[in-house]
């Protein structure tokens, strides 16, 4: 039978998906599941998967399917968005010993009314530890390890500053936001709470993002490349890099220039026809 969180780890190339992430062993033993091993791991992830939505832009549907996500992020070094992230890190935990629960959480970035839950966050404990951590691996900027799920915890990694607040909500629930310094200061980037979400969830979120007209996913090509000490991202045809101390420079691309910029910069590699699709 099924467990209610089975991110089906036991199926997971383990040797495959660490040497994808720039990481020796290929055996759950020479991983532990200790904190040490969880920010190892996060840290990888995040510096060596890039965040893209061009499967949607090519008019392709984005599996959730733990043999698909393999295939795509790990066997065929492409990128993906938070969902498949997510459930590719999960079932890496699940598969080293790590306790994963789901969350979803909603972008906001300063806005001020709901937005949809949209956004895959995953709940981890650590055998022996007391605690949980928040590892939020599929957002396209970090945070380049676990944050501690502690109200008013404060982490600087490698110059990103993240922070994390919770308050009471609606019913009494506890409703948790993750800040992120820019220049202009502390911007919450996104809520969540610690209701369990399923792979079910996902899917039912992951449609939304790849199908709806109201999706920013559904209108233009979007990437990041998140490398610890540069933040790239493609927004249709503008390509923005910042530092972790806020500074930045802009370049507007051609269409022409798209298919490189991602391959040298994002390191992302199409098909030939997949390349043409994207100059039209």
């Amino acid at each position: 039978m099924e467990r209610s969180h089975d991110w089906h780890g036991d199926a997971l190339d383990l040797s495959a998906y660490l040497e994808r992430i720039g990481l020796s062993g290929d055996r759950a033993g020479e991983h532990a599941p200790t904190l040490d091993t969880l920010r190892a791991l996060q840290r990888a992830h995040v510096t060596a998967i890039p965040f893209e939505n061009l499967e949607i832009i090519l008019g392709r549907s984005i599996p959730l399917d733990l043999p698909s996500l393999q295939d795509k992020l790990v066997r065929r070094r492409r990128g993906g968005y938070c969902y498949e992230h997510a459930i590719l890190f999960a079932a890496a935990l699940e598969r080293l010993g790590f306790g994963v629960v789901g969350l979803h959480g909603r972008v906001t970035l300063g806005a001020t009314s709901p937005r949809p839950a949209t956004h895959a966050l995953l709940h981890v404990t650590v055998p022996g530890l007391d605690g949980a951590w928040l590892c939020d691996v599929g957002f396209g900027s970090g945070p380049l390890e676990p944050l501690e799920l502690k109200d008013g915890l404060e982490a600087d990694q490698d110059g990103w500053r993240f922070r994390l607040e919770r308050r009471t909500a609606e019913l009494d629930t506890g409703l948790w936001t993750l800040h992120q310094l820019d220049p202009e200061g502390w911007i919450d980037r996104h809520t969540f709470t610690v209701h369990p979400q399923y792979l079910i969830d996902y899917v039912v979120g992951s449609h939304f993002v790849a199908t709806s007209p109201r999706s920013p996913f559904t209108t233009r090509p979007f990437a990041q490349r998140f490398t610890g000490s540069e933040h790239h991202v493609l927004d249709g045809l503008t390509w923005t890099t910042t530092l972790p101390d806020g500074s930045r420079s802009v370049q507007e691309l051609k269409p022409d220039q798209v298919p490189d910029v991602l391959d040298d910069v994002f390191d992302i590699s199409l098909s030939p026809d997949d390349r043409d699709r994207l100059r039209s």
